[in-house]
């Protein structure tokens, strides 16, 4: 083997490493399930939902939210599928992409991947330090911290955990997530129902409101935030963790993840803009008043659940620096190296809290992150690998009806990430106009 080769095993080796936690996957499809729930069904993700249903009206919005989580849970099941479609692990998103497409296949899914990485943990920190400092004023009322304290607390946490070496390493953080995301679900589906029949229910409007080209503008942020909504930019790298069969495992713990998150999402969603109908806020618990303790319990549910798919996120960032500087796997822990990594994520974290604290807007972060980093990945790039991968049935009638419905999925939800990232960048570029930088919202 020449030395060209050696070095590109010993990478891949490496990264298959820092992956899975090891040289073979060792979770279950429990811990499968686990990550899946905590990288989709986050209190940042199913949050903003019922401004979204307010943002489309009852008919469209209950389309849009029922349409998105079948094509989603779908199209993973296809991503689990294509695990060794070449008879090789396909151990990240990009070597997938690579696989199947080539040099510019791995470029184009690394950039939509660090988009969604970036994207979603800027909107991440911004729901953490929200949900912070709700609680801080629970007890504090006159205290005199900002957000911004509150984001960069945060982050402080977040880079502590980012010592962690690889996603099997907090396979029990994101099962503590898990339950976070059915307490922070139970607790604020119950308080919505109890604030909206403590509401007068003649004084809530379901219309939409703004000029014509406002609520067209309003429903594009719309598509864009069911689209955040269920993002997962990693399933081939929670598939390295879990051990074989891999496929099998990664079913399971797919269609179990997406038991919670219909039990979560629908439920919220639709109870959300029954309560407070076209003023429902962008974060759900921005609209909730009584009773303060169950609201107070609902916020730390979703910084602990929210503290874990940070980490999730963070990983693809780390995965490409250390394979270009952790080579030597039998030096991965030395000091040197140790402190190589502090320093980058380090660096890191620092410019994702300088970004959130700066401009804080929630909704329209959440929404541009779906358009241009998850619809990508987790719609449109499924469909049409699983087309060119060949793995078609071989019944000419059953072949046509799946190639028309893999092109539908793609045309439909590229059109989505277009209109998503209009109607989000129209609103950033408002909310800048409107709010100074560090604003404390």
């Amino acid at each position: 083997m020449d030395n060209t080769s050696s070095l590109h095993v010993e990478v891949v080796e490496e990264e298959e490493s820092r992956a899975g936690g090891g040289g073979g996957g060792k979770g279950t499809w429990k811990h499968a399930a686990f990550h899946v729930a905590t990288t989709i069904a986050t209190p940042a993700a199913y949050a903003p939902l019922p401004f979204a249903l307010a943002s489309l009206g009852w008919p469209l919005g209950v389309s849009c939210l029922v349409g998105g989580t079948l094509a989603t849970w779908y199209s993973s099941l296809l991503i689990a599928s294509l695990w060794r479609w070449n008879g090789k692990k396909q151990i990240t998103y990009r070597h997938l992409a690579e696989s199947i497409y080539g040099f510019w296949g791995y470029w184009s899914i690394a950039f939509f991947q660090q988009v969604a990485s970036l994207g979603n943990n800027i909107a991440i920190q911004i729901a953490a330090g929200s949900s912070l400092k709700a609680v801080y004023k629970h007890y504090h009322r006159d205290g005199t911290l900002t957000l911004q304290h509150f984001i960069v607390f945060f982050g402080v946490f977040e880079l502590l955990l980012s010592q962690l070496p690889d996603i099997h390493s907090l396979r029990w953080v994101n099962a503590s997530c898990t339950f976070c995301t059915i307490g922070f679900a139970g607790t604020t589906i119950g308080v919505t129902i109890y604030n909206g029949k403590k509401l007068d229910r003649k004084s809530v409007s379901y219309s939409l409101q703004g000029s014509t080209s406002f609520k067209i503008f309003k429903a594009f942020n719309a598509l864009g935030v069911i689209a955040f909504s269920f993002g997962d930019a990693m399933l081939p790298e929670i598939q390295n963790t879990v051990r074989e069969p891999a496929k099998k495992n990664m079913y399971k713990g797919v269609t179990a993840a997406y038991c919670v998150i219909v039990l979560t999402y629908w439920q919220l969603a639709f109870s959300g803009y029954w309560a407070f109908g076209s003023e429902v806020q962008p974060y759900i618990l921005a609209s909730l008043t009584i009773p303060e303790w169950t609201i107070v319990m609902a916020n730390l549910f979703a910084v602990i659940q929210i503290s874990g798919c940070y980490q999730i996120y963070c990983r693809p960032t780390y995965a490409c620096f250390d394979e270009r500087l952790f080579s030597n796997k039998a030096n991965h822990f030395s000091i040197r190296n140790s402190l190589l990594r502090l320093t980058f994520t380090s660096i890191y974290i620092v410019l994702i809290t300088l970004v959130a604290a700066a401009m804080p807007f929630f909704g329209d972060f959440v929404s541009i992150c779906g358009a241009v980093g998850f619809t990508p990945l987790d719609f449109v790039f499924p469909a049409i690998a699983f087309l060119k991968a060949g793995r078609m049935p071989k019944d000419s009638k059953h072949c046509l009806l799946l190639k028309l419905l893999h092109l539908g999925i793609a045309t439909w939800f590229s059109m989505v990430a277009v209109f998503g990232c209009i109607g989000a960048v129209k609103f950033i570029v408002e909310d800048i106009n409107t709010y100074k930088f560090f604003h404390d919202m």
